[in-house]
């Protein structure tokens, strides 16, 4: 029997997050790595981002 987990329904990729705050993906994967935002990973290099925290974050105006 195999197991599979499942992605909350608000988490997002990278570049969605960072299309959202209306930023560069750069910047968006700088604040991940700054621990401003926090991201899942699941993969090997696949990041998630919630997006209610994101929204958040946006509306604390902290950038």
């Amino acid at each position: 029997m195999t197991t599979k987990t499942r992605l909350a329904p608000n988490l997002i990729g990278v570049p969605q997050a960072a299309e959202y705050a209306d930023v560069h993906y750069r910047t968006m994967r700088r604040w991940i790595q700054e621990g401003r935002i926090r991201a899942v990973r699941v993969g090997p290099k696949l990041l998630k981002v919630d997006l209610n925290e994101l929204e958040r974050f946006i509306a604390g105006g902290a950038r």
